[in-house]
């Protein structure tokens, strides 16, 4: 039996009972390859921006959908940095467009 798992990507923040910490993006992606995940929670800033940040959450699910049709989960935003928040929900909603497309 597959478990389902929402994912909370945050450095700082504490994580919501019920839900799978990750600290860094590639943690999410390896995560979503599963095809286990009903939520994600991003954050933006992460403390190392080398290492990544939530909008390449973002972006990597933007391109599986487009170029391997996975079906994402729904995403939230709790980042406090202003305008990478609308950034990362400008990502979202193209996601959404192009999953109802499939």
């Amino acid at each position: 039996m597959t478990t389902l798992s929402k994912v909370f990507l945050d450095d700082e923040r504490p994580t919501p009972d019920g839900w799978v910490h990750a600290r860094w993006p590639e943690e999410v992606i390896a995560l979503l390859q599963t095809n286990t995940v009903t939520d994600i929670s991003l954050d933006h800033d992460l403390g190392d921006d080398e290492h990544g940040t939530g909008y390449d959450v973002v972006l990597w699910i933007e391109q599986a959908v487009a170029m391997q049709g996975f079906k994402p989960p729904r995403i939230t935003v709790h980042s406090a940095n202003a305008s990478a928040r609308l950034k990362m929900l400008a990502g979202i909603e193209s996601i959404k467009r192009l999953s109802t497309e499939l």
